[in-house]
């Protein structure tokens, strides 16, 4: 009977949104917890452990801004003031390539298709691909964010045969004796979770979810929550939204192949990557 309910209502909702004209701007901030993730190298300090370990926690504290009108949306990442250097001790910079939060990322749900702002080291590509459909199972729980009552929905992301693959290897090497900066946790289903809220029949939210019949205001990915701090409605000034133009074309399987040589190039005969400290 929840089922009927919950198709019923999206059917309900997807009619009005195409029905009525809104668009908005959705403020989200995110934060990402590090609890899994160890530094295992003996070339450092546990000063310059933790020092790393803070820098990644600010790297990943972060602001984005998700323009959309009924059918298609940006998404980007707001920039950030430069941080001052340190004027002495190590200065260690951490960078982040492939993360599914850089570059813009425009949607568009008439053509089901999705173009994405990304780069490799300086390089810029213009990633086109068809948006993927993804099967979230809806429940019953909910909750109040801000003045919007939030219905739960999660989706189930299984282990793909890169990571079996990858944590093998890692295995194979720890066995051997071989160290890595970087301990890797045994891969395991991952479930993420979505609150939407029916009041706003977009379906659309961070990243690269969407599919559900209302707009996604929070989000677990892995151990990053993602959170709506403010939502504009049907602002004054209309929402003009710009197709991406700038890199080289490619689909998300050629960037992915082309990123994948790129970190293989930066590892070192232990198939370890290589991190300069400065």
């Amino acid at each position: 009977m929840k089922t009927l309910t919950f198709t019923t209502l999206f059917l309900f909702f997807v009619l009005i949104n195409w029905a009525q004209s809104l668009e908005g701007v959705v403020y989200y901030t995110s934060k990402t917890q590090l609890k899994d993730f160890n530094i295992t190298s003996n070339d450092l300090t546990p000063e310059m452990k933790e020092d790393m370990m803070e820098k990644m926690k600010k790297a990943f504290e972060k602001t984005f801004t998700l323009h959309f009108t009924n059918f298609e949306s940006m998404y980007e990442e707001e920039e950030k003031l430069a941080t001052p250097k340190p004027s002495s001790g190590p200065n260690i910079k951490m960078d982040f390539i492939g993360s599914s939060t850089s570059g813009r990322l425009y949607k568009n749900f008439k053509n089901k298709q999705y173009l994405k702002e990304d780069d490799i080291f300086g390089k810029e590509f213009l990633i086109v691909d068809s948006l993927q459909k993804m099967n979230w199972k809806l429940t019953d729980e909910q909750k109040k964010i801000g003045n919007y009552l939030c219905f739960k929905a999660e989706l189930s992301i299984p282990v793909s045969e890169e990571d079996k693959k990858q944590y093998e290897e890692f295995k194979k090497k720890k066995e051997a004796g071989k160290t890595n900066l970087l301990e890797l946790k045994e891969p395991k289903e991952e479930i993420i979770e979505a609150w939407y809220t029916l009041d706003i029949p977009i379906p659309n939210g961070p990243g690269k979810y969407w599919g559900l019949p209302g707009l996604i205001l929070e989000l677990h990915e892995f151990n990053t929550i993602f959170l709506c701090n403010k939502l504009v409605l049907n602002p004054k000034d209309e929402i003009e939204i710009k197709v991406p133009k700038n890199g080289k074309k490619v689909s998300q399987n050629e960037f992915d192949s082309i990123q994948e040589k790129k970190l293989k190039s930066m590892t070192n005969e232990n198939g370890v990557i290589e991190i300069r400290i400065n």
